[in-house]
């Protein structure tokens, strides 16, 4: 996945255009972006689209976002969803791999109860929306086999420190914000999953947003969330790795397979190792060439 776009889950006009977005993934919210009145009917539009969309011969994947652990409403979001079988559900305000494995078990009980296929549904954990989930980055790894991603946000980090902003006036994060993303970078790789960048805020900023998008890139971030379509495909596009890339990549792993007991091979001048091998498999992974 590249590009995953956040949808209100109480709007099924903005759900069934977003799957025509071009997003890889639907990040269907009953979260911040749904009033608190307005929550037991967008489990009931979330759930009738599921039920639909599931069906489409082509179609982005389907994640829901439930409401916090200790908000006392995961519970209701879970039976409200679960039946539609949706692919993942993100999970916000998670604090370490204890909410992680707290929801696996969770969602271990509905797929029994819904018939549906055991350890199919996936966990995106919104990692560092506090101190103490910035904190415990470090316990991801080994907490559930659902784990897929670790995404990072600055918004709610914010609130929680009591900053005025979150980035400067040159428009870059501040310091604790870059703290919490380089931190979520490592925790991602020490559990072996998908690490995946905030949402940029501003929508109407298609250059700040696609210089956003190959820093992530650059540093080892492999997609980007996404909260209007049309940063969909800037992202895609960032994300999307080059031909130039991936043939870089196949030269690699072909050079390695040409020597299997060695360490260390030559390509072009430049002598690579086992951890070059690992990056190239990687991307093409990402680029679907495995």
């Amino acid at each position: 996945m590249r590009s995953l776009l956040f949808v209100p889950g109480d709007s099924r006009r903005k759900l069934d255009k977003a799957l025509g977005s071009g997003a890889d993934a639907l990040l269907i919210d009953l979260e911040d972006s749904v009033a608190l009145d307005a929550k037991a009917e967008a489990r009931s539009v979330t759930a009738g689209f599921l039920e639909e969309a599931k069906g489409l011969a082509a179609r982005p994947r389907l994640y829901v976002r439930v409401n916090g652990l200790t908000t006392g409403l995961t519970d209701a979001d879970l039976d409200g969803v679960m039946g539609g079988g949706p692919d993942g559900i993100v999970l916000p305000k998670a604090v370490g791999g204890a909410d992680a494995a707290h929801l696996g078990a969770k969602l271990a009980v509905r797929e029994a109860e819904f018939g549906l296929e055991d350890g199919a549904t996936r966990i995106l954990a919104i990692a560092t929306e506090n101190a103490l989930g910035v904190f415990a980055l470090g316990t991801f790894a080994g907490a559930s086999h659902r784990l897929m991603g670790l995404a990072w946000g600055g918004e709610d980090l914010s609130a929680d420190l009591g900053a005025e902003v979150n980035r400067g006036e040159n428009g870059l994060y501040t310091e604790p914000y870059r703290l919490a993303r380089s931190l979520t970078l490592l925790g991602a790789a020490a559990a072996g999953v998908d690490a995946i960048d905030a949402v940029y805020t501003n929508f109407r900023d298609m250059d700040g947003l696609a210089a956003e998008c190959r820093e992530a890139r650059r540093d080892g971030f492999v997609a980007k969330m996404a909260i209007h379509p049309a940063q969909v495909p800037v992202i895609n596009e960032a994300f999307t790795p080059s031909e130039e890339a991936v043939a870089k990549a196949e030269a690699v792993v072909a050079a390695f397979r040409e020597n299997p007991g060695a360490g260390v091979v030559g390509i072009g001048g430049e002598m690579l190792d086992r951890p070059h091998l690992v990056r190239a498999e990687r991307l093409l992974a990402r680029a679907g060439r495995t």
